[in-house]
């Protein structure tokens, strides 16, 4: 990347945009693309894009060099319509090779455990490990399409491990390492897992936590266990393997050939039922990290990305394919975020890209951190997850000397973003100034009108956009009951509350179900509540997500509890969140209990989330209880 951008004056907040300069406009990969699409600016390259989705992604394809043992013989047909696209028929390929295709010498990955120096590992060293990893599932009996589980924290042997697996060709499901037996047990059962690679040990802020001894809990299969320093530190089950046992020497691999709809993974998305929805990502979806990463985050050969993840979550998958199509770096630094170390992390590793979550940010800013630090090689940021606070994120573009922010939003069955930045149009912080390339949106208000605030609905297809769910009905989940578009156009249900600020400008606002994103992890409200409900003394809960400054989500509980527990608010508070702790994810953290005598529901006994979250009046969290919010029935 080259070039800079600039900001005629930093004193205003709000209203002063950011502009990319002529000659980082002229180096962008974008407008690569508008030459080829023909277009004059980028609004016509948009339009262009959504006009002619197959010529796109072809061009998308040409671009990234993609390799194909058979090519394919269209891009795009639709005669099921396009809630049911094929995607590039009649090829076979395997996505990893496509990742392989820098100079063997080149770094892959820049990563750095926790107290330890800056290591490189080179393109054809992580090839070699990758062949290793994929000889040593087949010599051990694992079959192209079986689904083998990670729950491991992100270093340079789980990328690997992760690429190994596709190499093979079977399907990697991610599970997050911060998860309880009960989630990792839920997650295992519901993707069919024939064996799980995992970890000893957790290591963070010098603290150890157990990881195997979890995995085990949850009752998973063949577990391959990897040490957190030199060696596995604990006794292992009957048949499972350290990775020493486990690892073949043979440095060479013949891939898998697979088809475009052929697994590569499978994730999880909380929807509102309580069980999470197991989403599978096919061969083409890594195509859409890799021309985001291309096209709106501007990645280019030889840059360093950087972006605090794990491989249960998308955007661990999307930082291994946006950084190694594009023949970059993978940036890793195996620790807290929040720290001083991780500053100079991405100082010493020259990033050029830095991912974020907005609440890590504000952890930034509020701790003082990252003063002194040299962040002049980072050319742009994104942050995803949460929604932005302004204020933060210019705070964040000062760092760098002012480099933008590309905001970043989407989800797991999108495989990227449906809505972001792109440089070649003023950014403005905390907003959005184009839907993604080969996508377009509507947003509806609640009669099913155009609106510039409503709920947001994809226009499908696109690559990278689901057609199918593991343990749930994909057309119920995303197609039932959605009314069709302005034009007549089939619409797709998402989920985001999002306002137009103007012609190239968007606000994300939040779920318009009761699906929450705390630190940048999506979880539903009823998963919360299953865990909260099992405390002493609770008869009724319910949890609900705020942003009262328009930044993070915070979890806010409302409880109807015995009265004993009505007086020892402080008690309560501390089960709840050890109970959270213990039982589903230990980042969540209640910012508020409110007791109530009865909580609002329908005639059907359906809850009224949405009226306690409407209700809510931010107060001082460690003030007791409160009754303030009227109880309903309707």
């Amino acid at each position: 990347m080259t070039g800079s951008g600039s900001r005629s004056d930093c004193s205003t907040p709000v209203d002063q945009p950011w502009f990319a300069s002529s000659e980082r406009l002229a180096a962008a990969n974008l407008t690569w693309l508008m030459r080829q699409a023909g277009a004059a600016s980028y609004g016509d390259l948009h339009k262009w894009s959504t006009k002619n989705r197959a010529d796109y992604w072809r061009l998308a394809i040409e671009r990234l060099g993609l390799k194909f043992d058979q090519p394919f013989t269209s891009v795009l047909e639709t005669p099921q319509g396009v809630e049911h696209p094929r995607w590039l028929s009649g090829a076979r390929y395997n996505i990893v090779d496509s990742c392989f295709q820098a100079d063997p010498a080149a770094p892959a990955i820049v990563h750095q455990a926790e107290g330890k120096p800056l290591q490189t590992m080179t393109y054809g060293e992580l090839e070699a490990l990758t062949n290793r990893v994929a000889a040593s599932l087949t010599q051990h009996g694992f079959r192209p399409g079986d689904a083998i589980a990670t729950i491991l924290p992100m270093t340079a042997e789980s990328v690997a491990i992760y690429l190994g697996i596709i190499k093979a060709g079977c399907a990697v499901v991610g599970i997050p390492e911060s998860f309880r037996p009960r989630e990792i047990a839920a997650r295992l059962r519901i993707a069919g897992a024939a064996g799980v690679f995992t970890q000893d040990v957790l290591v963070r802020g010098g603290k150890t936590s157990p990881l195997y001894a979890t995995v085990q809990e949850a009752d998973a299969p063949r577990a391959i266990v990897l040490p957190a320093d030199d060696a596995v530190r604990v006794p292992l089950r009957e048949g499972d393997l350290s990775w020493s046992e486990f690892l073949s020497d043979t440095a060479t691999f013949p891939t898998v050939m697979r088809g475009p709809d052929d697994l590569v993974n499978v994730l999880f998305s909380s929807g509102t039922t309580g069980e999470p929805k197991a989403i599978p990502w096919t061969q083409t979806t890594p195509i859409k990290c890799g021309a985001d990463a291309h096209f709106h985050h501007d990645v280019h050969p030889g840059d360093v990305v950087i972006w605090p993840t794990s491989l249960g979550w998308m955007m661990g998958p999307w930082l291994i394919f946006a950084s190694l199509l594009n023949r970059a770096a993978i940036g890793l630094y195996c620790g807290s975020p929040t720290s001083r170390e991780f500053g100079r992390f991405v100082q010493d590793s020259r990033a050029t890209l830095l991912g974020v979550v907005p609440t890590l940010v504000k952890a930034w800013r509020n701790s003082g951190c990252l003063e002194g630090l040299d962040w002049s090689s980072i050319q742009l940021f994104s942050s995803t997850g949460e929604c932005s606070v302004v204020e933060d994120m210019r705070w964040l573009m000062d760092l760098a000397g002012d480099k933008p922010v590309i905001e970043y939003c989407g989800g797991t069955e999108i495989g990227g973003g449906y809505i972001t930045n792109t440089i070649a149009r003023p950014c403005l912080a905390g907003t959005f100034n184009t839907p993604a390339l080969g996508l377009d949106l509507e947003i509806l208000d609640e009669e099913g009108r155009s609106a510039f605030l409503g709920e947001l609905f994809l226009v499908p297809p696109s690559i990278g956009i689901s057609t199918t769910l593991l343990n749930k009905d994909h057309h119920d989940v995303y197609y039932a009951d959605v009314p069709a578009g302005p034009e007549g156009q089939l619409l797709r249900r998402h989920g985001d509350m999002v306002e137009r600020l103007g012609p190239s400008h968007w606000r994300v606002l939040g779920r318009a179900d009761d699906t929450m994103n705390l630190s940048g992890i999506k979880i539903s409200s009823v998963e919360i509540e299953q865990v909260l409900q099992t405390v002493p003394g609770v008869d009724d809960i319910a949890a609900v997500a705020v942003s009262p400054d328009g930044g993070p989500s915070r979890l806010i509980v409302f409880a109807v509890v015995e009265p004993a527990l009505r007086d020892r608010p402080k008690e309560l508070l501390d089960s709840l969140q050890q109970a959270l702790r213990s039982d589903l994810n230990p980042l969540f953290k209640i910012h508020d209990l409110v007791c109530l005598d009865v909580l609002p529901r329908t005639a059907s006994n359906k809850l009224l989330r949405r009226t306690l979250r409407d209700g809510y009046v931010p107060r001082d969290p460690a003030s007791s209880t409160s009754s303030s919010i009227e109880a309903s029935r309707s």
